[in-house]
């Protein structure tokens, strides 16, 4: 079962303007972002989020020779095993190419052609996912190609082209979703600046427990006052900084997980 990042989630925009619907389709075309994608993503789902953010809002400007209605997508998969909803399923898809949207779903992959270009085996599980969500409820059938065979591009890259040459196949080993530590870190929140949240004495308490030790250690809100909101964002970009995180002061899914394990 595909584990959904909803448009809500994700913050999407809305269309601007209404969507075809689609009865079904003959599979799906495996895609990627290419670009730079900072390897940092692979720690940071927050990361993930903004990046799909971004491509949405890109599609939407323009930023494809003509401004889609929507992100192009029909769904995009992440190295954490997240699966975002873009389109989603009985939606036609604009990213396949000219007159090549009624043939096929899109599944995006978060991956760059510099930075993360190898899709670790989270992200290949999060594309199966797609894929079978598609099935399920899209009645997508059995075909997976890559953008490429269709398009001239280069696109989903080397990686995920011989992978999907290969049939696809889920990797043998055992996807992290299914360790305790992400099975925990998926229930706990956000915490920003600003934010008040019983685990934000949980995060002060795993701060002191690794050695950046805030100097409160009760508190609930994220800065009670100016100097806590200087101290604690310190101890924090301090200690996600030692695990090669996005120092920008927010507790996510990547400071949870290095801090638990």
């Amino acid at each position: 079962m595909a584990d959904l990042v909803t448009r809500k989630e994700w913050g999407a925009l809305a269309p601007s303007q209404a969507l075809t619907r689609i009865a079904s389709a003959k599979g799906v075309k495996v895609h990627y972002t290419g670009g730079h994608v900072s390897p940092a993503i692979v720690d940071d789902h927050t990361r993930c989020i903004a990046l799909v953010r971004s491509i949405q809002r890109m599609h939407m400007a323009g930023g494809r020779e003509q401004p889609y209605s929507d992100i192009g997508y029909s769904l995009a998969g992440c190295p954490h095993r997240k699966v975002f909803v873009g389109r989603g399923p009985h939606i036609l898809p604009a990213a396949n190419g000219p007159g090549l949207n009624s043939g096929h779903y899109a599944v995006l992959a978060l991956l760059g052609n510099s930075g993360f270009t190898q899709p670790n085996d989270d992200l290949l599980h999060a594309i199966v996912d797609a894929i079978e969500h598609l099935r399920a409820h899209g009645d997508a059938g059995p075909e997976i190609k890559c953008h490429r065979d269709g398009y001239p591009t280069d696109c989903p890259g080397g990686p995920l082209t011989a992978w999907v040459r290969r049939g696809a196949p889920r990797p043998a080993t055992t996807s992290a979703s299914t360790s305790w530590t992400e099975d925990l870190v998926k229930d706990l929140p956000t915490l920003k600046p600003g934010t008040t949240h019983r685990h934000v004495k949980t995060m002060r308490a795993l701060l002191f427990a690794r050695g950046y030790e805030p100097a409160n250690l009760h508190s609930t809100t994220y800065g009670y006052s100016d100097d806590d909101l200087a101290d604690l964002r310190a101890a924090v970009d301090a200690f996600k900084k030692a695990h090669k995180l996005a120092q920008d002061g927010v507790w996510g899914d990547g400071a949870w997980k290095a801090a638990l394990t």
